[in-house]
């Protein structure tokens, strides 16, 4: 089913929409450029890619296994007060990550604060999307508002780490992108927990708790028991893996060619792309199946990051830009797919955990591409990074196997009038 702007409009314009969905791009922004942000600033003080992927990548783990704790939680109490709870701890812990870099302290010590200030870091992307069953009703208006989610997401995922760059580069203070991104964190998140509508889907959830009418999916792994589930986590791995990647292996790239200044810039571009083809991806019908689509978009994803690997050490930005362009034209139809994976692969009453094991899988991804691209860099070069493009088609490979999984689950798979 394809949704017209119209839709769009319309679910943006929903009554009580307004201000949950300015909150959450303030707060959401800093979802990738935290990493990266952290990553340079380390690497602008110890003067090392391997150390500050390192520490990049303990932020970035730590960040993975709170965003599903939490998504657990908020599914069960409510996203309110344990977000403004959060936003306090987060507080205490990004100030004490800032002040290990600045001392210079052990690396090991730096490491677990960084795995601390990940798990406090709030993570509502699961809250905000799952926040749209409450506003509008299922149909266009609805997947245009899961297509939303999904566009500004990875337009955060993208435009974020460009500015952490452009910060780290043209301020006097390398860790001016951090203070940015941790500030981001904290108005946003404490403005989406107080609005209207999640103070009423907390009151919901807090009154079917008392009435003992609220499902709850049991044992260590929840809602991820589910194997479509795990296939939709997989693609998003495999996503996260290839964009860590590329995003330090650019940074790298535009330095060797002597205009460091240019990734910031290359990266918004990669951005701008992306979100022109997700609007046109939702647009439109495709005619391929779910299961399908995902394997494949990975596939190509990591083809294309390959070639900008191999074309970095030529020093060429503008065959790199093209490259990185085509590349880019990929992401957001990746990201609208795992949405809509989780919403054909897991309940509606564990909507906001579904939604953060992918968000999870994605962070995993990212801070394994980034610490991989950081010491390849370190030992081959500019190129050094086309590895972690080739190991995302290696999980495409792994996707493909495991598309039976998601199959079953297909709209584009269940007979016309038979239960799905």
């Amino acid at each position: 089913m394809a949704a017209s702007l119209s839709d769009y409009r319309a679910a943006l314009t929903t009554p009580g929409a307004a201000a949950p969905v300015c909150a959450s791009v303030i707060g959401r922004f800093p979802i990738a450029m935290h990493s990266l942000a952290t990553l340079l600033y380390v690497r602008e003080v110890e003067g090392s890619y391997a150390v500050a992927g390192a520490v990049s990548a303990s932020l970035l783990v730590g960040t993975a296994v709170g965003t599903v704790v939490q998504g657990r939680v908020l599914d069960r109490l409510g996203p309110t007060r344990p977000m403004l709870l959060l936003v306090g701890v987060y507080l205490v812990a990004v100030a004490g990550l800032i002040a290990c870099i600045e001392a210079r302290t052990a690396l090991p010590l730096t490491l677990a604060v960084a795995v601390l200030t990940g798990l406090a870091t709030p993570a509502f992307e699961g809250s905000s999307r799952a926040l749209w069953s409450d506003l509008v009703p299922p149909g266009p208006r609805r997947e245009a508002a899961y297509t939303y989610e999904a566009i500004s997401l990875e337009t955060f995922f993208i435009l974020g780490p460009a500015l952490a760059a452009v910060l780290v580069l043209a301020t006097p203070w390398p860790g001016t992108a951090v203070v940015v991104a941790a500030s981001a964190e904290i108005v946003g998140t404490t403005w989406f927990a107080l609005t209207a509508a999640v103070r009423r889907r907390s009151a919901r959830i807090r009154d079917s708790r008392r009435a003992g009418s609220l499902p709850v999916e049991g044992g260590l792994l929840g809602v991820f028991r589910r194997p479509g589930l795990r296939t939709v986590a997989l693609a998003s791995l495999g996503f996260g893996l290839v964009a860590g990647t590329a995003e330090v292996g650019v940074m790298a790239a535009t330095a060797f060619a002597g205009s460091p200044a240019a990734g910031g810039v290359l990266l918004s571009l990669w951005s701008l792309v992306s979100v022109l083809t997700g609007v046109l991806y939702g647009l439109r019908p495709w005619p391929r199946p779910l299961h399908l689509r995902m394997p494949v978009l990975l596939a190509g994803f990591g083809v294309l990051v390959t070639a900008m690997g191999l074309v970095s050490p030529i020093g060429s930005l503008a065959l790199l830009t093209v490259v990185m362009m085509a590349a880019g034209a990929l992401i957001t139809p990746q990201v609208t797919a795992h949405s809509l994976g989780v919403e054909q692969t897991a309940p509606a009453d564990s909507a906001t955990e579904a939604f953060n094991w992918m968000v999870m899988a994605a962070v995993l991804g990212v801070s394994a591409g980034q610490a991989l691209s950081g010491t390849m860099i370190d030992l081959l070069g500019p190129g050094g990074y086309a590895l972690g493009g080739a190991l995302g088609i290696v999980v495409a490979g792994l996707l493909w196997l495991r598309r039976g999984t998601i199959a079953a689950t297909d709209p584009a798979r269940v007979p016309v009038g038979a239960a799905p």
